[in-house]
């Protein structure tokens, strides 16, 4: 274990995550090489009445850790593949890329993140809505133990049969609850897949999401897909002749090759590709294919919101956000369901499972001037919201002062009885935060 105070080499290093966004003062960083490290950690911050904030890459991150006491796990990268239970078991600094290669030499895939830098324990706890999710389900659907350390410094493991209060509330409802020092999580039988990211003209954008909107009424489960207006980075992955350019996305992520079919109708509306990026993968190189090149450490905005039906009205605002000359760097339109909405009578509390269309947009504020980010994004969300259901995703959402609105009523009831059972003195109330029950209630 190393601890950084301000002032102190290192401190500024190990302060920042992936999202500079927040330019985080911590009172005190330690970094954690073990379990040990986690407890001495979290016995620190109950003792000098810190709040607890923990990073990995950084992702994440809703809110500055200001004054806080940063626990860094990005050291604790180990990952372990059981082929013949199908399950991976990973220490929280692992990251997609790594479990992705690791499960893939034995013909298996997580329920993984789209960015190959991002945290998987984060990833899962937040919910986790994958390249498989309307195949498989939420990722945070996926786990099945939790080593952990409470709020007062045990550490325990948590399973469906083993504290299983605790255990459901880690299925989506975020690192409220402890600190996660391993996950075991199962893996799917995964070798080939159909996916990629097609590029076209943007001038048909219009056309091909009102196609899109209806075509998804009949997309199969094994058929995951997006459509988007991206500006393309300047990146080697991107064919020279389109970088810097705006263009109209389509992705795809099949379990099965035969993807190209069941698209048809929605290509047809599309018309002729810039670029036919759609083939027949390995999962590590499909996750790369079909979101793109990962992106480095930025400060961005982003806004999300969730819908049951999507108007017209709804798809001439993403249009417009992702027009070129629009400092948005892209507006997408995303279908939910399938496996999602039918989870099982042992699911957490993951996500509003009546979702049917996410839209989210990105853009990229420059630390010496965001008011066109912030305007586009302004006036994008006001011409949403009204059609939007009012909730949300935990993973995708930067707004911690809507927390709440993840989670469904009743799921936000029983998570602050949890809440209110192993942390009653809130010491993990740094990011999205859900806060202990008034009462000592039966949980419902």
């Amino acid at each position: 274990m190393t601890t950084y105070r301000p002032g102190d080499p290192g401190y500024d290093e190990h302060r920042l995550g992936w999202n500079r966004t927040f330019d985080s003062r911590p009172a005190l960083i330690v970094t954690a090489a073990s379990t040990a490290d986690v407890r001495d950690a979290v016995r620190a911050a109950r003792e000098h009445d810190l709040p607890l904030a923990v990073q990995a890459t950084g992702h994440g991150a809703v809110a500055p850790a200001d004054g806080a006491l940063l626990l860094k796990t990005t050291a604790l990268t180990g990952i372990a593949i059981d082929p013949r239970r199908r399950l991976a078991r990973v220490g929280p600094g692992a990251v997609w890329a790594g479990v992705n290669r690791a499960a893939a030499a034995h013909g298996l895939a997580g329920l993984a993140g789209r960015c190959g830098t991002v945290g998987v324990t984060g990833y899962l706890l937040g919910g986790g809505q994958s390249w498989l999710s309307r195949t498989f389900g939420f990722a945070a659907d996926s786990i099945v133990a939790a080593d952990v350390v409470t709020a007062d410094g045990v550490a325990l493991t948590a399973t469906a049969r083993e504290h299983p209060d605790l255990f459901w509330a880690l299925r989506g409802g975020g690192g409220n609850f402890g600190v996660v020092t391993s996950l075991t999580f199962r893996l799917r039988p995964v070798r080939r897949v159909f996916s990629g990211m097609s590029l076209y003209p943007p001038e048909r954008a219009l056309d091909v999401f009102c196609a899109y909107r209806q075509w998804a009424a009949a997309e199969p489960e094994s058929m995951n897909t997006a459509v988007l207006l991206i500006r393309l980075p300047a990146a080697p992955l991107v064919p020279e002749a389109l970088r810097g350019r705006r263009v109209l996305a389509i992705r795809a992520f099949q379990h099965g090759e035969d993807g190209r079919r069941v698209l048809e109708p929605l290509l047809k509306v599309a018309g002729p590709p810039l670029l036919d990026a759609f083939r027949p993968r390995s999962f590590p190189d499909a996750s790369t294919a079909t979101n793109g090149p990962d992106v480095p450490p930025m400060a961005n905005r982003q806004e999300t919101e969730l819908f049951r039906a999507v108007p017209d009205d709804a798809l001439r605002a993403i249009v417009e956000a992702g027009a070129d000359d629009s400092p948005v760097a892209f507006a997408e339109l995303r279908h939910w369901g399938g496996a999602m909405a039918d989870p099982g009578p042992d699911a957490g509390p993951a996500g509003h499972r009546d979702t049917e269309f996410s839209v989210m947009a990105v853009a990229a504020c420059p630390p010496d001037d965001r008011t066109a980010a912030d305007r586009a994004l302004d006036r994008l969300s006001g011409r949403l919201r009204p059609y939007a259901t009012g909730g949300a995703f935990l993973n995708l959402l930067t707004d911690p002062t809507r927390t709440r609105d993840a989670f469904t009523a009743g799921n936000w009831a029983r998570l602050t009885a949890v809440k209110r059972a192993w942390d009653p003195a809130n010491l993990f109330r740094a990011g999205h935060t859900i806060p202990p029950a008034p009462d000592r209630e039966a949980l419902p």
